[in-house]
């Protein structure tokens, strides 16, 4: 099982690094989403950014659009069946 635990991650935005913290669960899903859809973690995560509110971190924010990606995956499955 991974790490329950958040652990820093380093990312650049607009040219400046900065760190979030995830756990591994959601690292690793990030990342696979970014790869499915062919885009680089660090540009995934610049959409995120740009589109999450002020009240909002970006830690949070990737991990809401990781459940969210899920469950839009999991509803059209339902739909299918």
């Amino acid at each position: 099982m991974t790490d329950a635990r958040p652990r820093k991650r380093s990312l650049t935005l607009k040219g400046h690094q900065t760190s979030v913290s995830l756990e591994d669960a959601f690292w690793i899903s990030f990342r696979d989403i970014a790869n499915a859809q062919g885009k680089a973690v660090n540009a995934l995560a610049a959409e995120i950014d740009a589109a999450r509110g002020l009240d909002c971190g970006l830690a949070s924010a990737i991990r809401v659009f990781v459940l969210n990606h899920y469950r839009d995956a999991v509803a059209i499955m339902d739909q299918e069946t």
